[in-house]
């Protein structure tokens, strides 16, 4: 994790564990359920009473932000002479395998 003070003064205390974050032993999020295709961000925020929550627009004052960057895959091509059409000659037809890498890497910037 990545921590980017954005400002001087107190910070809200934090604990990761794994992929989840906890905010002030209060709010906590599962960072890898929000993962997506596209980088995510996320408001951490106080409400008009004083409790964590998560959104800006519900929010009056920021607490943290989450910047987490998209999902990264590796491509992989294999040749295959099984049911393939041909092609200059040869039967060969490429397969594209497209795989997941695993993330653990996000930003959080207070």
């Amino acid at each position: 994790m990545i921590i980017a003070n954005k400002n001087e003064g107190e910070k809200i205390p934090y604990e990761q564990n794994g992929n989840k974050v906890c905010f002030d032993d209060d709010l906590t999020i599962n960072l890898a359920k929000r993962e997506e295709d596209e980088a995510v961000h996320i408001d951490i925020c106080y409400d008009g009473d004083g409790a964590l929550v998560v959104g800006a627009a519900a929010g009056r004052r920021y607490v943290a932000e989450i910047d987490m960057p998209a999902r990264e895959y590796t491509e992989t091509e294999e040749e295959t002479e099984e049911g393939a059409p041909k092609h200059a000659g040869t039967l060969f037809r490429l397969i594209w395998t497209r795989l997941l890498l695993p993330s653990g890497l996000c930003e959080r910037s207070s």
